[in-house]
């Protein structure tokens, strides 16, 4: 018998969204166990950017029910870690996610822009 995947359908762009911080803030709490076990113990909140200001105020907000209504229980662990002081989600504009030097044709000035924020002026630079 053949397995079948799971496929998941979204209702929203920010249930999707939701679903990726989640999964990062259960990423970024593991990186904080692993520092503390090898005795990094500084890590106090961890910054978390997203580009969706209802996905920020859904993990922040404990009464914004019209977005909520259909993302399962299980994701609420953002919201968790939020409340503990864990993890902070902050806002980033789409125009500024530095991902985007590596997954997208971009103008050669947003190119250029966004490559000096990641420390290096010449795309060819090995560092």
């Amino acid at each position: 018998m053949e397995k079948q995947e799971k496929s998941i359908i979204a209702r929203s762009c920010a249930k999707v969204e939701y679903r990726v911080i989640s999964s990062a803030a259960c990423e970024l709490i593991w990186l904080k166990h692993l520092l503390a076990y090898f005795g990094f113990l500084g890590v106090t909140i961890m910054i978390l950017f997203c580009d969706n200001q209802a996905v920020i105020h859904i993990a922040s907000n404990l009464v914004f029910h019209e977005h909520t209504k259909h993302i399962e229980v299980d994701y609420y662990y953002i919201r968790q870690q939020v409340q503990a002081k864990l993890i902070q989600p902050q806002y980033v504009r789409s125009h500024d996610k530095l991902v985007d030097v590596i997954t997208k044709a971009l103008l050669s000035t947003q190119f250029h822009r966004l490559l000096s924020k990641l420390g290096s002026t010449n795309p060819l630079d090995p560092a």
